[in-house]
């Protein structure tokens, strides 16, 4: 069935999208300005959060799922870059916890993996921040959020004008100079449990034509469990020069550098023992990244908007450790007194890309409508060494004896052009139609082993991405937003590559493809509420696995997914809404409620094995870390400058893998995780406007859980949350 819809429909976005282009100029005397401005909620000192404006820069962003976090507005552990505390009013949002250094974000939303955000296109400033976007889209690298000024969040619907990946787009925007000031600084200096250190210090301000701003952060500390201290130091600098009142160009460089001890996995038992466990002292990952972008904004008039992007990013990813499973003790040979040596993988990475996109005002139906296009020309490299003999010792020694046993050069090329309108058909209603068109060339060239070599060849295709949305203006302060969207996710790398010699890939292999649709309400109330209430429906068709054929392991297309279910976000200020409009505000109690209910699960499954073996059938399986229920209730109460807040992180029970293990294995790399709950506790006091000291406590309940379960990096095994940690944070801007 959805296959045979699919053709019809793009036959139809089409049309929607291309009719409009032929329409005729109105008169500018005859134009009615239909204003879908961005909704007023709460003020942002309070909330941190609100959705987006109908356009933003070149962007149309009306008819979709958004939110725009303010992290400095919430009461949350910035030094950490806690994911759930971060992202804890944006509903079914789920988080991978397991890495207490806030270096790696997991984050994932309507049943997809929060695997390094992989499903997300992570940006920092608008461009990619990724290994790469197409072919190992991980995000090895997240920017401090002491540094970031907002995070914008797009649903599935940013496909049409990012490309992949399924859960849409997340982009730290990063703080700039002052506008007022020729010179303006930022100090935080917090120290916690187990050793933590983190100090953030950053520059910035405006100077006639120039605007600059520079930060440096570093953070480090022993870690909540055995074997895990870390070190991350990250440096940027950005300036910005407006050659007139029309154009500004601007350059960026950012240098990350992380170095970090890996505790591996535990099993269940030794999860309930003792969490803080671990026999991994030998396990380490290094992450030198650099990311550089050129940037130029032109406004050649008031209607018309146009941004030039040209960035590029070199880093490596290199690990060194014992890698086998948690049943196997990485233990002293007791003939020679030494440790197994170990095994040393290494990554390099050069992309490069350049991202031109216009936003033109025109006239519509006696609108003033918006057009949207853009071009995209990328090229990413991966040098990747593998499975390379190194030493006997305990050190983040990345020295290997001989030859990697795996060698591969890994290259992606990518064009991609897209288009969107809003359109308003009325004085409430507009509709957005969109179209993307995509080219993508992979290849994999090299060796998996000393002797079995590897040449997928070029593997060329085009992509076509089509989409629609609405947006209805119900009364000045509610809306309501649909929107049907097509993405999809490029065949990764580790699809390219067989794991073995004997295995085979597929030569038919097909991108995932499937179809992103949201149905929402959203608003405010008397200034003191507001909401925004959706349901939504995700179906994957072609995902990538691998199933045996005569004897042969396959990597190919077999089967879909289907993920459906509810997102919904309310926050009320009740003192604020007993006491009515006119008076002064010194005292607010806010209450949140972010919940998620997400139904995933596999409706088809084409692996020759099932007729052989029924009980391998995975059709109505849920999809794997796609808890059903996700809730984060949240309250705040403000009095003048004194907050205390309290956040809790309830997450339902979830399957690891697609046959829905209950029982663990022995290596604890499949198997059921429980539902968990955590609670946080802050509080904050401004001494004066210019002097803040906060202090609170994570997970305060010291619940012991776990996120999820590893078949290799970073440890075989369960891998667990943090425990109770305490940190105090002193603030100033001088």
């Amino acid at each position: 069935m959805f296959e045979e819809v699919l053709p019809r429909m793009q036959r139809w976005l089409l049309a929607a999208v291309l009719i409009p282009l032929g329409v005729h100029a109105q008169r500018p005397d005859s134009v009615r300005t239909l204003t879908l401005r961005p909704l007023d909620v709460l003020s942002l000192h309070r909330t941190g959060i609100r959705p987006s404006a109908d356009t933003l820069g070149t962007l149309i962003l009306a008819g979709k799922r958004t939110e725009v976090i303010t992290p400095g507005a919430l009461d949350a552990d910035l030094a950490l870059n806690h994911g759930r505390q971060v992202f804890a009013k944006v509903p079914g949002i789920t988080v991978w916890e397991n890495d207490g250094s806030g270096v790696q974000l997991g984050i994932a939303a309507r049943g997809l993996s929060p695997n390094r955000s992989w499903e997300f296109n992570l940006r920092q400033d608008g461009h990619d921040i990724s290994a790469d976007a197409f072919g190992y889209p991980e995000a090895y690298y997240t920017p401090p959020m002491e540094a970031v000024e907002r995070i914008e969040v797009v649903r599935g619907a940013a496909s049409l004008a990012f490309g992949p990946q399924f859960g849409g787009l997340v982009n730290f925007v990063l703080k700039r100079g002052a506008p007022d000031r020729p010179l303006a600084g930022e100090l935080r200096q917090t120290l916690g449990s187990y050793g933590l250190t983190d100090t953030y210090a950053a520059l910035g301000g405006t100077q006639g034509r120039w605007q600059h701003y520079t930060f440096l952060h570093h953070r480090q500390a022993e870690g909540w469990r055995a074997h895990s201290r870390y070190r991350t130091t990250t440096a940027h600098t950005s300036v910005r020069f407006s050659v007139s009142p029309r154009l500004r160009i601007g350059l960026a460089y950012t240098r990350a550098d992380v170095v970090q001890q890996q505790s591996g996995g535990l099993t269940d038992a030794q999860l309930r023992t003792d969490p803080r466990w671990s026999d991994r002292a030998r396990n380490w990952l290094l992450l030198p990244w650099n990311v550089a972008a050129l940037t130029a904004e032109w406004r050649p008039d008031a209607r018309t908007v146009m941004e030039v992007k040209l960035f590029g990013t070199l880093a490596e990813r290199n690990s060194v450790g014992f890698t086998r499973g948690i049943n196997s003790p990485d233990t002293v040979d007791r003939a020679t007194g030494t440790y197994a040596p170990r095994q040393v993988d290494r990554d390099r990475y050069a992309n490069a890309g350049l991202e031109v996109r216009l936003r033109r005002g025109f006239t519509f139906l006696r609108h003033q409508a918006q057009l949207s296009a853009g071009l995209r020309l990328h090229s990413a490299e991966n040098q990747r060494r593998q499975l390379g003999t190194g030493t006997t010792g305990t050190d983040a020694d990345l020295t290997v004896s001989g030859d990697f046993g795996r060698a591969l050069t890994l290259t992606t090329g990518n064009a991609a052009a897209h288009a969107e309108a809003l359109l308003p058909v009325s004085e409430r209603v507009a509709v957005v139609p969109g179209v993307r068109v995509e080219h993508i060339a992979s290849r994999v060239d090299g060796r998996i082993s000393a002797t079995g070599a590897v040449d997928s060849g070029n593997r060329s295709r085009q992509v076509l991405l089509l989409g629609i949305g609405m947006q209805v203006r119900a009364s000045a302060t509610t809306q309501a937003y649909a929107n049907v969207s097509q993405a999809y996710r490029p065949v990764l790398y580790g699809d390219l590559t067989p794991a073995a010699t004997t295995d085979v890939i597929d030569p038919d292999l097909k991108d995932t493809r499937g179809i992103n649709a949201d149905l929402g309400f959203r608003g405010t109330f008397r200034e003191v509420v507001s909401f925004d209430v959706g349901a939504f429906l995700l179906h994957i068709n072609d995902r990538v696995g691998t199933v045996v054929r005569d004897g042969v392991n396959v990597r190919t297309n077999l089967g879909a997914s289907r993920s459906q279910g509810v997102e919904a976000f309310a926050e009320v200020d009740l003192v604020g809404l007993c006491r009515g409009s006119g008076r002064t505000a010194r005292t607010s109690l806010s209450v949140a409620l972010a919940y998620g209910y997400v139904d995933a699960r596999y409706v088809r499954w084409d692996d020759p094995s099932v007729d052989a073996d029924p009980a391998r059938d995975v059709r109505g399986n849920r999809v794997e870390y796609a808890p059903r229920h996700t809730f984060r209730p949240g309250i705040t109460l403000r009095h003048r400058a004194f907050t205390l807040a309290a956040k809790g992180s309830v997450v339902d029970a979830v399957y690891t893998d697609a046959t829905n293990t209950e029982a663990p294995n022995a290596s604890a790399t499949a198997g059921r995780i429980p539902s968990y709950t955590v609670v946080d506790a802050s509080a904050s006091w401004s001494a004066t406007p210019r002097i803040m000291v906060s202090a609170g406590v994570n997970n305060l309940l010291d619940a012991v859980y776990a996120t999820r379960r590893s078949g290799g990096y970073p440890g075989p095994g369960l891998l667990p949350g943090m425990g109770r940690c305490y940190f105090i944070t002193l603030a100033a801007r001088l």
